[in-house]
C-alpha cells in the first residue's frame, strides 16, 4: 500500500506485528488464503482486517512471488504473492494483529523487518516484478541464499 506526499515522494504501509509468525517485526499487510479466495482477494481482506483499509481486489497490481525456505525449521516453509495499489478508502487503524504505519519509501526500517525485504522491496516499489526463492540461515533470521541470486545486488541499506 503506497501513498504520495509530495510530488515524486510516496510512503510505504507497513505493519508493526503484535503477535504471531513475525511478532515484533515490521511487515507488509498479509496473511493466508481462505478456502476459494484467490490471492488478490485474500490480500484485500487481510488489510481490512489488519489496517482497517478498504482496497477492491481488482485495484491491487501482482508485483512478486517469494518462496520462502527455513532448511533449520521446515514447518515456516512458505509462499508470499506481493500486491501493491495506491487505491484505498480509509485510515489506517491499529488491530489485534499489526500497528500501521506510513514510511517514506526511501526510508524503510529494513532493520526492524525480515532480513529478506531488503532484496526485493526496493526492486517493487521501484516498479519491477520479482519472483525469487529465499533460503534463511540456520538462525532462521539472515538470509543465506536467493534463486537468482539477489545478494550480490545494490540492496537497501542497514540503518
Amino acid at each position: 500500500m503506497t501513498r504520495p506526499v509530495s510530488v515524486g515522494q510516496r510512503e510505504v504501509l507497513l505493519g508493526f506485528k503484535k503477535n504471531g509468525f513475525g511478532a515484533g517485526r515490521w511487515v507488509g499487510l498479509g496473511g493466508h488464503i481462505e478456502d476459494g479466495e484467490r490471492p488478490a482477494e485474500a490480500a484485500a481482506r487481510e488489510v481490512a482486517e489488519e489496517s482497517g483499509l478498504i482496497v477492491a481486489a481488482s485495484r491491487l497490481v501482482h508485483m512478486a512471488s517469494l518462496n520462502f525456505v527455513f532448511p533449520a525449521r521446515p514447518s515456516w516453509n512458505q509462499t508470499a504473492d506481493v500486491f501493491t495499489t495506491g487505491e484505498y478508502t480509509g485510515e489506517a487503524a491499529e488491530s489485534d494483529e499489526v500497528i500501521p504505519r506510513w514510511f517514506a519509501a526511501g526510508a524503510l526500517p529494513f532493520d526492524g523487518m525480515w532480513n529478506d525485504a531488503r532484496y526485493w522491496m526496493p526492486l517493487v516499489l521501484a516498479g519491477q516484478q520479482v519472483a525469487v526463492d529465499i533460503t534463511f540461515a540456520d538462525d532462521c533470521a539472515t538470509v543465506a541464499a536467493t534463486n537468482p541470486d539477489m545478494l550480490g545486488r545494490v540492496q537497501a541499506p542497514r540503518t
